[in-house]
């Protein structure tokens, strides 16, 4: 699971799975949502039809273990099913905002499950108000349900067509219908999606490590722009919007967000965060004794570093993965306690060494600062951080809940003004050429976060909270 902290503001995105044509599907679905838990970790549901065409529903806040049992996974019958987890990338944290959405409109019950931000839903959305629409939730993706049942057909594809080509943004989504499921990605292709083999049906999943647990077999990834619609009958594909050119796949998922087993945007994510360690070796060399990462999204940057630098690579720091985002806090645990309960260092790997500390990226600032200050307490004599990613100078607008750049630490300070708030010996960011340089098709990939070069317009106001101002405000009302 990836680690989160405070620092890491953007942490997990949101995850989706789909299952077509297998037994007991929603079993499947929630393996699948336990594969993917580190892409959301705050709500998560399922959505499963029944042969007679019913749709059966259960979502809750928590982790997937905590959400579903055997009990309640035996009311979602059936063997079609789509499921969610969420990080409140846009929208609060509520039992309402959690996903899969699911109506009944004309053409009947619809359920849609959504990873990413639309950059222009807040726009779409006050148009649909002002034109009649009520809305139930602060989601940027129930304007994808209002356009499909506004659009003058009743077929469920050239429906999602329509909207499509309505919204901007990113969006990797799964839709159930009666009988089929619909996977669709945006033109930019900005999020994965994975389609994979299970027996004589199909699966549909942000990663393929969740293809991995429920063994299923990989097929390919849905392309930026296409629409892939599976039922009894198979699986068929057509280009719903046209893709772009080139394509901008976040570069982020391979730094940070997916998992290593991952295969993702036609790359094993181990494989490339090893190349990111080795050049960020090669550019930001330092006499050392021990390499260590900051667990567990920089485990394969770290190793990287160690095999290019031939400096041994150690278990420095122990993570708890047992600890959710609130703990109680004891009045006397000190500054330093949320990132002690999260955080462990090894005293025996530490002491008396000169230690390089790798991480994925440094968003605030303030969780690095409270490790080194951990390192220094178990004896650490020198403190050498190395980052492999640039300095995040922008916020992103595309799927992650980042800060504003008034708290992004790289876009307020200097790599020596960060040095010290840090309280390190040196401090070395991988470049941005170093970093594009990691991937076998640099150019079709979105670095907004480090450049500020967006490739889809952002409407101003946009953020993760812009649809719950608009309601706040009066002239955004509605209805």
């Amino acid at each position: 699971m990836t680690s989160w902290s405070p620092d890491k503001c953007w942490n997990e995105e949101c995850g989706v799975f789909a299952v077509v044509g297998v037994p007991r599907a929603s079993e499947i679905t929630a393996l699948g949502l336990h594969a993917l838990q580190h892409r959301g970790q705050e709500a998560t549901g399922i959505v499963s039809c029944d042969d007679r065409g019913d749709f059966h529903v259960r979502k809750g806040i928590g982790l997937v273990s905590d959400v579903y049992d055997s009990g309640n996974l035996n009311d979602l019958p059936g063997q079609l099913a789509i499921g969610h987890n969420r990080y409140s990338t846009a929208g609060g944290l509520t039992l309402e905002n959690t996903q899969p959405l699911r109506v009944v409109y004309r053409g009947g019950p619809l359920a849609l499950a959504h990873n990413g931000n639309l950059t222009n839903a807040a726009a779409v959305r006050q148009s649909l108000e002002e034109s009649g629409s009520i809305f139930q939730t602060t989601l940027d993706t129930e304007v994808f349900l209002h356009l499909v049942a506004l659009a003058p057909t009743d077929d469920v594809e050239a429906a999602l067509t329509e909207a499509a080509r309505t919204v901007t943004g990113a969006y990797s989504i799964v839709v159930l219908a009666r009988g089929k499921v619909i996977a669709l990605r945006d033109p930019h292709g900005f999020r994965p999606l994975c389609v994979g083999r299970l027996g004589d049906g199909y699966v549909v999943a942000s990663e393929t490590c969740a293809l991995d647990l429920v063994g299923a077999d990989f097929i390919r990834e849905v392309e930026p722009g296409e629409m892939i619609t599976i039922d009894p009958q198979g699986m068929r594909a057509r280009r719903a919007v046209p893709a772009a050119e080139p394509a901008q796949h976040c570069i982020f998922e391979h730094i940070y967000f997916s998992r290593p087993d991952s295969r993702v945007f036609g790359a094993t994510v181990d494989q490339v965060r090893r190349k990111l360690g080795h050049q960020l070796a090669r550019e930001h060399p330092v006499d050392a004794d021990v390499v260590i990462a900051v667990p567990d999204s920089s485990n394969s940057i770290a190793l990287g570093f160690a095999e290019e630098s031939g400096t041994r690579f150690e278990l420095g720091l122990i993570r708890n993965h047992y600890v959710g985002r609130t703990f109680i806090q004891p009045q006397q645990a000190g500054r330093d306690f949320g990132v002690r309960v999260k955080f462990n260092p090894v005293r025996e790997v530490l002491d008396g060494k000169r230690v390089v500390v790798v991480d994925d990226s440094i968003v605030r600032g303030t969780t690095s600062r409270k490790l080194v200050r951990l390192l220094r307490r178990s004896g650490a004599r020198e403190v050498h951080f190395r980052v492999g990613s640039p300095p995040v100078t922008h916020p992103c607008f595309y799927g992650i809940d980042t800060p504003s750049r008034r708290e992004l630490i790289g876009a307020l300070k200097t790599v020596e003004e960060i040095r010290e708030y840090l309280g390190v010996d040196s401090l070395g960011y991988l470049s941005l050429d170093g970093m594009l340089a990691c991937e076998s098709e640099p150019r079709r990939f979105c670095r907004a976060c480090f450049d500020g070069r967006y490739p889809v317009a952002v409407e101003a106001g946009a953020g993760k909270l812009a649809i719950e101002q608009l309601r706040r405000t009066p002239s955004g009302s509605g209805s």
